[in-house]
């Protein structure tokens, strides 16, 4: 048996107009925070508008008028000239040879020992992951002149390479790269690892999984954010590396992208303009990275922060 409302009740329910919807109250304090995000946003991205803006005026204009006055002309000429005379494509190729197996060797094995330190009972591992983080408090400018004595002795075979020694090589440039950013790899990997339930690797070793088991066909498809976010900053990292291309390459033809911008820039005179949409040019397969694993980028930050 339903019980039903009264008449008189159920038409004034049903002529009744809906409630407006109540407005939220805007706080001082989130405008606040609101203002100081889109300042700091403005103050990041203000550098690459003024080179965009600048890549796209004539050298001329801006020398008379300056940087900051309204165009007269805006062309792409300047994006044709630096892809053009620079040989873009040749730097380019030179970048992901140095890039993409420095990426993929830094996380295999910074992945191997982060296995080893979180998800082992192995005596030592706090030791061994505060070596591998200390590593990452070194300035590189220190040890130039030491590498660059040791890259000159060490020889490599004909097919590795056509100079003589590791010097002059992308195997110099690669082994840098990869020593310097795999500290920093182990130490996020090792926390992610901590995150993941034990008790997956306790079936696993249950059913009689080993070692490598464990680590390549259970562990590893569960790091796949934190892999992902770690690949997108090693790939950008590694990409924009100028220094170490300069000091351990002398062979013009081998240089990075972002090392041979300096190609645009003359002995006596320099388009600044020129050097600008070089350096769009040169930026934007970063971004373009960015895009594609920028889900996979904020799940690996953000997976392991609600976990105990």
């Amino acid at each position: 048996m339903t019980a039903t409302a009264p008449p008189s009740l159920a038409r004034d329910t049903a002529g009744a107009a809906p409630a407006p919807p109540r407005r939220r109250r805007v706080r001082p304090g989130r405008l606040g925070v609101h203002a100081f995000l889109a300042t700091v946003s403005l103050a990041f991205l203000a550098p690459l508008l003024l080179a965009v803006y600048a890549s796209l005026r004539p050298y001329d204009e801006t020398s008379e008028h300056g940087y900051f006055s309204f165009p007269n002309k805006l062309s792409f000429d300047y994006y044709r000239q630096a892809f053009s005379d620079s040989g873009m494509t040749k730097y380019f190729v030179n970048t992901l040879l140095i890039a993409v197996p420095g990426v993929v060797v830094t996380l295999f094995f910074a992945s191997f020992v982060a296995f080893a330190v979180a998800r082992l009972s192995m005596r030592g591992s706090t030791v061994l992951l505060m070596l591998f983080t200390a590593g990452n408090l070194l300035p590189q400018q220190v040890v130039i002149t030491p590498l660059y004595v040791l890259f000159n002795r060490i020889p490599l075979p004909y097919w590795m390479s056509d100079s003589m020694t590791m010097y002059d090589s992308y195997w110099a440039v690669l082994v840098v790269n990869v020593g310097f950013q795999i500290g920093f790899c182990v130490f996020v990997l090792a926390g992610f690892m901590r995150t993941l339930p034990q008790e997956i690797q306790e079936a696993a070793i249950v059913d009689g999984a080993g070692v490598w088991t464990r680590y390549w066909r259970i562990t590893l498809p569960l790091c796949r954010p934190a892999l992902a976010a770690l690949g997108t900053l090693q790939f950008t990292w590694m990409y924009n590396d100028f220094l170490w291309a300069l000091v351990f390459i002398s062979d013009g033809d081998k240089l990075p992208v972002t090392s041979a911008l300096n190609n645009l820039r003359g002995q006596f005179f320099t388009d600044h303009n020129l050097l600008a949409a070089g350096s769009v040019i040169v930026a934007l397969p970063t971004v373009l990275v960015f895009l594609l694993l920028q889900r996979h980028f904020i799940a690996g930050l953000t997976l392991g922060s609600s976990k105990g």
